[in-house]
């Protein structure tokens, strides 16, 4: 039952503001969840302090490509956001790719990852831009190589997986990539400190956003912990836009071969959304405003006016959470044996 603008309007007129904060506070705690202050533990992959600091490594290191030039970083960039500023993912050979590159922070939290879901974790997903001709263009094989010829490697990869034979392998690095992700996660947003019950980290502007954010269904796909990530929609529910936004992408339905999941993908987190420009999986949408007006037509079958729109991206940019710290690591030295870049 969606009355939270009605709500909102009747106690802040008759009753107060703080009445009407209380209103609007009772049902986001009951849509939303704040970002934890601590990682969360990794299905099937425990962390140490000696797996995250190699994956910290790996994530950052652009030999992994067979250009030598991108790293996971280069396109999930942590001081930006977790993402690249591109419409569409730059990789090898500057090829564009075909979809821009969802952010990697909070991703730790999503059912799945990719926009279409083709990788049941961050462990899968690292493997895939290693190995994909459009983003690194490199083997599993080139990947290993390359980490077996650095003696550091395979002494960090000797005490991240004390157990193995022959620790350095492709599973083992996409392992440490991916607890070094879950790391990249950004609480105590003032979304969160209202969410735990603070009713003045929200400005009234802020406040009218989150109310009509929920009124109007956005948090149907963007609720949660997440505000997304959580399932699967059809862009285009009411209203399908245009190939100029869709850029011809058919979304899940390459992965499942389903008819049903034509332009389908999963719904996006949109924590630290302000930080993530372009929008959408084409990254045809540079203004937020404008990206929260076309949901209003494409998902909802609503106009959203201009103070509207304005509201929710008031709303929207106090879930930036306190971004990651990370401190750049000194990568080891190549040697003889490290397979020299190709650029082509």
């Amino acid at each position: 039952m969606k009355k939270t603008i009605a709500v909102l309007a009747m106690l802040a007129a008759f009753t107060g503001l703080a009445h009407a904060e209380n209103a609007v506070m009772k049902e986001a705690q009951s849509t939303f969840e704040p970002i934890p202050a601590k990682a969360p533990a990794v299905k099937d992959n425990p962390a140490t302090p000696d797996k995250v600091e190699l994956g910290k490594m790996l994530y950052f290191e652009p030999r992994l490509s067979k250009s030598g030039l991108v790293s996971c970083n280069f396109c999930h960039n942590v001081g930006m956001g977790g993402d690249d500023f591109q419409e569409t993912a730059t990789g090898h050979g500057w090829q564009k790719g075909p979809r821009n590159s969802p952010t990697v922070l909070n991703a730790v939290f999503n059912m799945a990852q990719f926009w279409d879901g083709r990788a049941k974790d961050l462990k899968e997903q690292a493997k895939g831009p290693v190995q994909a001709s459009v983003e690194m263009s490199n083997t599993p094989e080139g990947a290993v190589k390359t980490l077996k010829s650095m003696p550091e490697y395979g002494e960090m990869f000797t005490k991240a997986f004390p157990k193995d034979k022959d620790p350095v392998t492709f599973d083992n690095m996409a392992a440490a990539i991916e607890v070094f992700e879950a790391t990249l996660i950004t609480p105590d947003s003032r979304f969160d400190n209202f969410l735990r019950g603070d009713g003045k980290a929200l400005n009234e502007e802020e406040l009218k956003g989150l109310a009509i954010f929920m009124d109007k269904g956005c948090s149907d796909c963007h609720g949660g912990l997440n505000m997304g990530g959580e399932d699967y929609f059809a862009f285009g529910v009411v209203e399908r836009p245009d190939d100029s936004i869709m850029g011809g992408d058919k979304g899940r339905m390459k992965v499942t071969a389903v008819a049903t999941d034509e332009y389908v993908f999963k719904a996006p987190t949109l924590r630290n959304v302000e930080l993530t420009p372009p929008y959408f999986h084409s990254g045809r949408v540079w203004s937020l405003q404008d990206a929260v007006k076309l949901m209003g037509t494409a998902q909802l079958g609503t106009e959203l006016n201009e103070k509207e729109a304005a509201d929710i991206v008031s709303f929207l940019k106090s879930t930036t959470g306190k971004q990651p710290e990370v401190v750049y690591p000194i990568l080891p030295a190549s040697t003889d044996a490290t397979p020299r870049p190709v650029l082509d």
